[in-house]
């Protein structure tokens, strides 16, 4: 019998669901920007790296 085919155990409680609370949670668009700054961050560390293995191949 597999693990996959146990039925779960009457007693394990599940985590609640987390809704949105706009009067505490981030806004969308705040995670937007958020999203798009560390992706602007991690672009600018890849080319700096790419470039510094550039100079050091050709040093």
């Amino acid at each position: 019998m597999a693990a996959a085919d146990k039925p779960p155990r009457a007693g394990a409680q599940q985590k609640p669901r987390h809704k949105f609370n706009p009067k505490r949670d981030a806004k969308p668009q705040v995670l937007a920007e958020a999203n798009r700054t560390v992706f602007r961050i991690a672009s600018a560390v890849i080319v700096a790296f790419l470039v510094i293995v550039a100079v050091q191949v050709f040093w």
